[in-house]
C-alpha cells in the first residue's frame, strides 16, 4: 500500500491511538482490543521496550487492514530500522527532514512536529504528509482553525489532551485526524488486563468522529 492510500484510510478512520504500554507483551492485547473498537491507525511508540521487535507481530496479528506506525521517533536510522520492520507511517514529535526524506524515499507516510506559525508551515514546507500539532491541548480546537485561516491546505492532526469531550471539537475546527494517547490507551486499564475497556472506549471516538463529520 503506498503512502497516500495509507494516508486516506488514516483520514478516513479520523484516529490515531498512540500507545505507550510499559511492557511489550500487552501490545498485542492491546492493539487488538482497539482495533476491534474500530480504530485501525496505531502508532507505537518508541518508548515501549523492544517496539520495533514487535511492530511486525502485531502487524501479523491484526492483519493487511491496520495501519501500524512507529512514533517518538527522533532520528533517521530509527525511522529506517521501523519501516524496514513494517511501520506504515513515522511520528516524529519534532521537524527533521532526513526523517521525511527517508519515510518518503520508502513510499511512507512522515507526521512530523510543530507547534507555532512558523514551525508548521515550515514543516509542510519540508514535505511532512501530515504536521502533528503538539500539545493541542494548549491550545485548543480554534487555533487550528486560525491557522487554517491563511494556511488551508495544511494537514493537521492534534495529539495531547484530545479527549471524547472535545475530538468532535477538533475534527471540526478541521483536523484530517487526531492523535489520541492516555484518554484512550489508559495504562490502569491495561495493568488490570480490561482490554474491553479499551475496546468500548474506541467506539465511543470513532462515534464522535463521524458525528463531528455528519
Amino acid at each position: 500500500m503506498g503512502r497516500y492510500d495509507i494516508l486516506e484510510r488514516m483520514i478516513e478512520c479520523g484516529i490515531v491511538a498512540v500507545i505507550r504500554t510499559d511492557s511489550p507483551e500487552d501490545l498485542l492485547d492491546v492493539t487488538k482490543a482497539l482495533y476491534d473498537g474500530g480504530v485501525i491507525s496505531l502508532e507505537i511508540t518508541m518508548t515501549v521496550p523492544l517496539a520495533i521487535e514487535y511492530l511486525p507481530k502485531v502487524k501479523k496479528a491484526l492483519g493487511k487492514e491496520a495501519i501500524v506506525g512507529m512514533g517518538t521517533v527522533l532520528d533517521p536510522e530509527t525511522a529506517r530500522m521501523a519501516i524496514l520492520a513494517g511501520a506504515d507511517f513515522i511520528v516524529s514529535p519534532v521537524l527533521k527532514k532526513e526523517i521525511i526524506n527517508l519515510c518518503h524515499r520508502y513510499d511512507k507516510i512522515a507526521v512530523s512536529g510543530a507547534y507555532t506559525p512558523t514551525e508548521i508551515l515550515t514543516a509542510w514546507e519540508e514535505g511532512a504528509d501530515v504536521v502533528k500539532l503538539f500539545p493541542a491541548d494548549t491550545l485548543g480546537p480554534k487555533y487550528i482553525k486560525a491557522i487554517h485561516g491563511p494556511m488551508p491546505y495544511i494537514r493537521i492532526s492534534p495529539t495531547g489532551g484530545v479527549s471524547l469531550e472535545n475530538v468532535g471539537e477538533f475534527i471540526k475546527a478541521g483536523a484530517c485526524f487526531v492523535g489520541v494517547g492516555g484518554n484512550l490507551v489508559d495504562k490502569k486499564v491495561i495493568a488490570e488486563k480490561k482490554f474491553e475497556i479499551l475496546t468500548e472506549r474506541a467506539k465511543n471516538y470513532i462515534e464522535e468522529i463521524k458525528k463531528a463529520r455528519s
